[in-house]
């Protein structure tokens, strides 16, 4: 199976299977220096990991991290990182019945078609439990940003027909709510949509919305790794994400030239931008304000109501789902699509490195 490894010069491979003896990632290219400990990785992994709230599956994980290679003494080494999370809640045999059909909304079929064999317990590599290995690397992409004064921010901006309220945006809710949504009164009744959607058997999408400040103008490569470019993919290789938004995302299409564009200007004698429709990148290159990105996530597609679909012999028939399931995933997707944005500036910031003479020959003492 190929396409298990994300970047270039910061490369991550995660590895493993939802029901097999564990998860992880291998990260190469990670500075020597950076201070890092298992704990600065699980806070990432605990905002991530199953059982926390009404609205996410009840397999309960712990999801504690291992580092088993380079970091010594508290800091790393330079030489690739490998973290491990162990499986300690399968229940295969809630999926065995499976195996014979192919479930509405997964990758059931397409890796049969692909394959011709599958592992069919929990979905395997095609599960949500694969982020595992995304977010862990998110983690010390994260600590990497910290250093250089870029901060992420990501949280849940709609569940369903709920949206958020930017007049009610409070920062302390940030990772509070069950829903993920950084405002209480539309959390409030995101759950209650949540609950009608348990009561019918079905379940919910939404929408994550990830901004990053402090990115430095020139980021990004003006073809093929256009910083835009690079994010869509990143952020579109998660499962369960169909679209992805950069600024004003879908909206452009409907506006004229006068409202689109953002206006230029001095600023403490810095260039500046009077708006920032375009969400902080122009000609696929970062410049140097605020960037904003919105992935919108489709419903989880294990429903528990009776649905249509093929078994393996061709023939027609109805099915009821079981197992474990979350109504919801987008609280717990907050996290996911904050690595990957992590990721992704970190492996560009490293790219830009050589662009100019003057850096080179700054960075040797030349």
């Amino acid at each position: 199976m190929a396409g298990n490894t994300f970047g270039t010069y910061f490369r991550i491979t995660t590895w493993g299977e939802s029901h097999g003896k564990a998860l992880g990632v291998v990260i190469d290219g990670c500075p020597a220096g950076l201070s890092l400990c298992e704990a600065d990785i699980q806070a990432f992994l605990d905002r991530r990991k199953p059982g926390q709230t009404r609205y996410a599956t009840p397999r309960k994980e712990a999801d504690e991290v291992n580092i088993l290679s380079g970091v010594f003494e508290g800091r790393t080494t330079g030489t690739p990182i490998c973290l491990m999370v162990p499986n300690t809640s399968q229940r295969s045999g809630d999926y065995s019945e499976i195996a014979s059909y192919y479930r509405p909304g997964h990758a059931d079929y397409t890796f049969d078609a692909k394959y011709g064999f599958r592992d069919y317990r929990g979905g395997g590599r095609s599960s949500g439990r694969e982020t595992i290995g995304r977010v862990a690397a998110g983690a010390v992409a994260s600590l990497i940003l910290k250093e250089l004064g870029i901060s992420i921010c990501a949280y849940t901006k709609s569940i369903g027909p709920v949206s958020i309220s930017m007049d009610r945006f409070q920062p302390e809710l940030l990772g509070q709510t069950p829903t993920g949504m950084p405002d209480a009164e539309s959390s409030a009744q995101a759950e209650a949509y949540l609950e009608e959607c348990m009561q019918n058997h079905n379940s919910a999408g939404g929408v994550v919305e990830c901004v990053v400040d402090g990115v430095p103008a020139g980021i990004g490569e003006p073809v093929f790794d256009k910083l835009d470019a690079c994010l869509a993919k990143a952020i579109m290789s998660v499962g369960a994400v169909k679209a992805v938004e950069i600024g004003d995302g879908c909206s452009v299409s409907t506006a004229a030239g006068t409202e689109n564009n953002d206006a230029f200007y001095m600023e403490n004698g810095q260039i500046a931008k009077k708006t920032n429709h375009a969400g902080g990148i122009l000609g696929g290159i970062s410049d140097g304000s605020r960037i904003v990105l919105r992935a919108h996530i489709k419903p989880t597609p294990s429903v528990f109501s009776e649905q249509e679909t093929v078994n393996k012999n061709g023939e027609d028939i109805l099915i009821h789902i079981k197992g474990r399931h979350d109504p919801v995933i987008v609280p717990r997707a907050v996290v996911v699509v904050e690595s990957m944005t992590a990721l992704t500036l970190v492996d560009l910031l490293f790219a830009g490195m050589p662009s100019r003479m003057d850096g080179i020959k700054k960075f040797y003492g030349k």
